[in-house]
């Protein structure tokens, strides 16, 4: 029986990214009232099987995964980050500076939580992909 040679596209998929993607654009689309009732609904549903998803990449440890893996995090980051940029100039500018017909994004605490839980799956999963790259280099090093 031979071996497959290519990843399963399961095995390359971004769940984390598709879940930061989806919290932000049902923030931004939704209506606040609608969202705000069925908020914790919505985070249960996205970021729950993100987690289990992104938990089955890391028993493998091929190369085209690991770097996929570190590519589709870095997008996350970048994106949450510049989210939050947003948010917290819209804040700013509202606040303090008192302009008005400034469009920025509004993120509300639950939206925020959900998107830092999200990350720190990516970073749990950055951690365990380390961890096996390790295990790797162990096994192949003569002197153990």
């Amino acid at each position: 029986m031979a071996t497959p040679t290519k990843p399963s596209t399961f095995l390359l998929f971004p769940w984390g990214l598709m879940s930061i993607v989806l919290v932000l654009l049902l923030n931004l689309t939704l209506n606040n009232a609608w969202f705000s009732k069925n908020w914790s609904w919505i985070a249960l549903v996205l970021i729950i099987p993100a987690a289990i998803l992104e938990n089955f990449k890391v028993g493998y440890s091929t190369m085209r995964i690991m770097f996929l893996k570190v590519v589709f995090s870095l997008i996350s980051f970048l994106l949450v980050g510049m989210a939050f940029g947003s948010a917290l100039t819209g804040w700013h500018i509202d606040r303090f500076q008192k302009i008005e017909g400034v469009k920025s994004i509004s993120l509300p605490w639950y939206v925020m939580l959900a998107l830092a839980v999200l990350l720190l799956i990516q970073v749990a999963q950055l951690f365990s992909m380390l961890k096996a790259v390790k295990r790797e280099f162990m096994q192949l090093d003569p002197d153990q």
